[in-house]
């Protein structure tokens, strides 16, 4: 009698959590250690982010939300880049193995996955003494040469960001005890900060769009100010910014007086599209935006020179900015 191959807690694990989210052929059944993806002529563009316990999540957010923030931050970078999911792969690094949290975890997960299009291809499970730790490596899709880059914002373009601004650090503060605890008081605005901090919405209804009208795109996360003046630099050139078209959320503008529009601009976490569109294709990008559900705010022009971009009120005051983005050293 031949015994049975012994299956390892990993092997386990995998096949009861992430093997049914594997449902692309590609995948292969999570059986090998790689997976096929096929691009039929078309580029293919890859983009990963980690979320790391305490850092991108608090340790006490439900799992069904971290799985949500650790895909959507990556399906954001491929919206920005005018690319449709094709799949991702995923490395998570585990404390311990407990149901409570990964089976919320997983569902979450196959429900994006099947939401976005952008199925599990493969991946690796690791155990860690330390915090939890979600990396994703996302592929998309766009046809042959099509990519929206950083690099191809002109003079006279102007700027565009979807959504709304600073929610997401808001609703950290609301959690954390920050000033903006303190000045929303309201209970639907502090869940609805909360839950933008904790669950993006990333713009992928947007992507074509992006791809047919932008010069240059980016997802913001680190921070609207600090990712204009990046895409600005790979550019090589800089922007005038109307620091009051800065779209805020309702429950945002309750925080403001006090917290300031610096944090919003500088907080991160929003995972909304920054780009460019040339003044002649402004109009319609934003008829086809609003056709797609999606808002899009007009925030000011690119200019020559190679500067910071200026920031400046509803009075052409120029406006301040000591800190652009949150750094992670």
């Amino acid at each position: 009698m031949t015994n049975a191959p012994e299956t390892s807690a990993e092997d386990s694990l995998i096949a009861r959590y992430f093997k049914p989210l594997a449902t692309d052929p590609g995948a292969l059944a999570l059986v090998d250690d790689a997976a096929i993806l096929s691009s039929s002529g078309e580029d293919i563009v890859v983009t990963t982010d980690a979320v790391v316990e305490g850092v991108h999540y608090l340790a006490t957010d439900p799992p069904d939300t971290v799985a949500h923030k650790a895909l959507r931050v990556n399906l954001s970078d491929l919206a920005a880049k005018g690319a449709s999911p094709a799949g991702f792969v995923l490395t998570l690094a585990l404390r311990s193995k407990e149901d409570a949290w990964l089976r919320p975890f997983a569902d979450a997960l196959g429900e994006d996955a099947k939401t976005f299009a952008c199925p599990l291809l493969g991946g690796d499970t690791v155990s860690t003494p330390g915090p939890q730790m979600i990396s994703i490596t996302a592929f998309g899709r766009v046809p042959k040469g099509r990519m929206v880059g950083r690099t191809g914002a002109r003079p006279g373009d102007l700027v565009f960001v979807t959504g709304t601004i600073g929610d997401a650090a808001l609703g950290l503060d609301v959690l954390t005890g920050g000033a903006a605890a303190a000045a929303v008081t309201d209970p639907a605005a502090r869940d609805y900060l909360i839950d933008r901090y904790r669950v993006p919405r990333p713009r992928n209804a947007l992507a074509s769009i992006v791809r047919d009208y932008a010069s240059a795109g980016m997802d913001v996360s680190d921070g609207l100010a600090g990712d204009l003046a990046k895409l600005c630099a790979a550019s090589g050139v800089s922007a005038v910014i109307n620091a009051h078209h800065v779209p805020a959320s309702p429950a945002a503008a309750i925080a403001v007086p006090v917290v300031g529009l610096e944090k919003l601009v500088s907080g991160g976490d929003d995972y909304e599209i920054l780009c460019t569109v040339p003044e002649g294709r402004s109009a319609a990008f934003s008829r086809q935006a609003e056709l797609a559900g999606v808002e899009v705010a007009m925030l000011g022009t690119i200019t020559s020179g190679q500067g910071a971009p200026q920031w400046i009120d509803a009075q052409g005051r120029e406006v301040t900015l000591r800190r652009l983005s949150y750094s992670h050293f």
